[in-house]
């Protein structure tokens, strides 16, 4: 389950970078909507690094050796 809770948010990343780029090139005006998109891709890259954080401090998730010596 904590697997696919992080693959959806980094598929709504690419998506927004995406929406973001197809915005950049369709809007020929004020660019509003790029800049939205953009911003929640952001949003959502901060909240998905904070949650893994609070998630291996809690000790949900494991780093399967990460910084462990051998």
């Amino acid at each position: 389950m904590k697997t696919l809770i992080i693959v959806g948010v980094l598929l709504l990343i690419i998506w927004n970078l995406g929406a973001g780029l197809y915005y950049m090139m369709v809007d020929k005006d004020d660019g509003k909507r790029m800049a939205r998109a953009l911003t929640r891709r952001i949003a959502l890259s901060i909240a998905l690094f904070l949650g893994v954080v609070l998630a291996a401090k809690m000790g949900w998730i494991d780093f399967h050796g990460v910084g462990r010596n051998p």
